[in-house]
């Protein structure tokens, strides 16, 4: 991959894959503004050093009079207006860059973070697998932070350092060479040694800010778990847990503030030789007639502000590289190659059918590992397929090519005859439902959440899909009803609720093709029920896909796929499957609770019927009475929100 040319899914932003082209793109915009605030801080800083300038001619101007009067306070006008001048520019100067940089930041901010969220929108499934949601959130906000603070350290802290070090040199090789050449070489040395320790710093700096985060996560975690703690009769357990990290984290901060204390010494002490330097220099060249009074009180006050600018050089230095390291990390994080990208031909299709077939499809999640070899299997429009098999079968690989999170390495996925890598991804999902095992909602209201199946729906289509979903029930006992908010991930309210808010959504959607991850296995038996009734209406017409743990719910369904080991080994009806006495007879025979059993492996060899009759209980669905009995555990099959 080409760090400088990431490969990127059409219509999201050309962002730059290096962290310095990165902050140039964004500049790019809003270049005019931060030119004027270039200009305005170059004004404000050659004002502010100037002002010395000014003094010097003022002081002269009064020495040079044998004695006092009005009359030579007259003469003194120009010195006096340059002053004067100097004074107001630095304030107007500096509150003008000011106001662009209050109207200029926030803007910045929303623009890279609305660049970046729009970026990594089209990350893949695998992508957002291995990457917490938390932290690339929090990359996003550090980067949009860190394109800011990076450039207003050049333009407002490292550029006006340089103005006012480049002028105060040559206004004193303009009073004397010494002087000049003394302030100069102190210059020098000062930047260069100030860039190097806070090089050196930063590694220690990084140390003790990981150490501190470490701190907050522990702390974040034990309250968290503050129930648990006190059920197990932990308090001090965790109390003493803290203890060890918060020595970790002393060790690690006595460590950079050591290291930060001796950059102060170097500072301080190289403010003090420029003070002693100069003012030794300006007597000694006064003292020999080389200097006025003017020039030595012009050299001491322009060494003030100098050290004035100066003195936290290295600190400015390590923020600097810490600004950087932030869009370095965020750049690195985000700005890689799309996964999945549609091809530049890609048409936004309208499903007319929505037969499903693959057609000798090779996929494997690594290289090393194949899932499928040349699997070959199709669905007519209109038909309903459930899925089955143990752990690690095949089941969710499956539904994840259909839904198109992953592209298989070789063979094709069809939908309608059409390989589906021809269709834009959104013309696919839109077309697409799928309700799965443990649905998560939008830190929004209920309305919200479950129009967003179709955002142009009426309020009157959002209770009607709930209705169906019997989510009505419970929605209209909440104080705020449809519009209440139902927190993070849908956490305010129940599992069976959270199905039943996903279901009404994936009614009002009414795409051609619904899958179902076990849709119903966190209702109540009577509320399953009905819902399932509710299904089946919603089912007719549709390509069905469901995946399941507990066989009663798909005993019903057209037909039947066992999966075994990324191939399919048997293919039929219930009734034609149990009749057989293959390897659906024997899911169906171990099922406990209504469950196939948490385990992989090869689908064993069945032991023969006792009687006729075995058969004929488990050929009919109808004398299956598990479906009452509550799980002790429901095996996750897909993770798909």
């Amino acid at each position: 991959m080409s760090a400088a040319a990431p490969q990127r899914a059409p219509g999201t932003p050309a962002l730059p894959a290096t962290p310095l082209r990165f902050i140039l793109h964004f500049v790019a915009r809003y270049r005019w503004w931060y030119l004027a605030m270039l200009l305005l801080e170059t004004a404000n800083a050659t004002c502010g050093i100037l002002i010395p300038y000014a003094v010097n001619r003022i002081i002269k101007g009064v020495t040079a009079a044998p004695e006092a009067s009005m009359t030579r306070v007259d003469l003194l006008q120009l010195p006096l207006m340059l002053f004067v001048a100097f004074s107001l520019g630095e304030l107007v100067f500096g509150r003008a860059g000011g106001a662009i940089q209050i109207r200029l930041g926030p803007r910045q901010r929303q623009n890279v973070t609305r660049q970046l969220y729009h970026y990594l929108q089209h990350h893949s499934h695998r992508y957002l697998s291995h990457n917490f949601a938390g932290a690339l959130a929090h990359r996003i906000s550090e980067t949009s932070m860190g394109v800011t603070q990076t450039l207003w350290s050049l333009i407002t802290e490292f550029w006006p350092i340089a103005i006012v070090i480049g002028v105060s040199v040559v206004l004193l090789f303009g009073a004397h060479v010494q002087l000049g050449a003394f302030a100069a070489l102190w210059a020098v040395g000062f930047i260069g040694l100030s860039y190097l320790l806070a090089r050196r710093c930063q590694p220690h700096a990084h140390r003790a800010s990981a150490a501190r985060s470490e701190t907050t996560g522990t702390v974040v975690d034990s309250v968290t778990n503050l129930t648990s703690a006190k059920l197990f009769a932990r308090l001090g357990f965790e109390r003493e847990h803290l203890d060890e990290v918060l020595r970790h984290e002393l060790k690690a901060v006595r460590r950079s503030n050591g290291y930060s204390e001796r950059v102060r010494w170097f500072q301080f002490s190289a403010a003090a030789a420029l003070k002693i330097g100069v003012l030794w220099f300006a007597l000694r060249l006064w003292g020999q007639g080389l200097i006025g009074v003017g020039d030595f009180v012009m050299a001491v006050s322009l060494c003030l502000l100098i050290i004035n600018e100066a003195r936290n050089l290295s600190r400015r230095f390590l923020e600097f590289f810490e600004y950087l390291g932030n869009v370095s990390n965020g750049v690195h994080t985000i700005v890689q190659s799309h996964e999945l990208v549609d091809l530049p031909q890609a048409e936004a299709h309208v499903l007319r059918r929505g037969s499903v077939e693959l057609r000798d499809v090779d996929f494997g999640y690594t290289p090393e590992r194949p899932i499928f070899r040349q699997l070959s299997v199709r669905i007519p429009a209109g038909q309903s397929v459930g899925l089955v098999g143990l752990s690690g079968s095949g089941k969710s690989t499956f539904v994840s090519l259909v839904l198109r999170l992953y592209d298989p390495q070789g063979g094709q996925v069809l939908i309608d005859g059409r390989d589906i890598r021809t269709m834009t991804q959104a013309s696919l999902h839109a077309q697409l439902s799928l309700i799965p095992q443990d649905p998560t909602l939008f830190h929004r209201s209920l309305k919200e959440n479950i129009r967003y199946g179709r955002t142009e729906a009426t309020d009157a289509e959002v209770v009607e899909a709930a209705k169906l979903a019997h989510a009505h029930e419970f929605i209209a006992q909440i104080p705020e009803g449809y519009d209440s908010m139902v927190g993070e991930r849908g956490v305010k309210l129940s599992g069976g609720q959270r199905q039943r808010v996903a279901i009404a959504r994936v009614i009002l959607k009414d795409a051609p093709i619904l899958i179902l991850d076990e849709a119903t296995s966190s209702l109540d038996s009577i509320t399953e029920k009905a819902i399932q009734d509710t299904l089946d209406q919603v089912m007719r017409d549709k390509t069905v896909i469901v995946v399941a743990h507990r066989l009663s719910t798909i005993a019903h369904l057209d037909r039947i796929l066992v999966f075994d080991h990324g191939q399919i080994v048997e293919d039929g009806s219930h009734a034609e499957l149990v009749a057989r006495r293959g390897a659906y007879f024997r899911l169906w025979s171990k099922q406990a609770g209504g469950f196939l059993p948490d385990q992989e492996g090869r689908l064993e060899a069945a032991p023969p019927a006792d009687t006729e009759s075995d058969v004929v209980a488990a050929a009919d669905p109808s004398e299956d009475s598990v479906d009452e009995v509550e799980p002790r555990h429901v095996p996750p099959d897909i993770a798909l929100a």
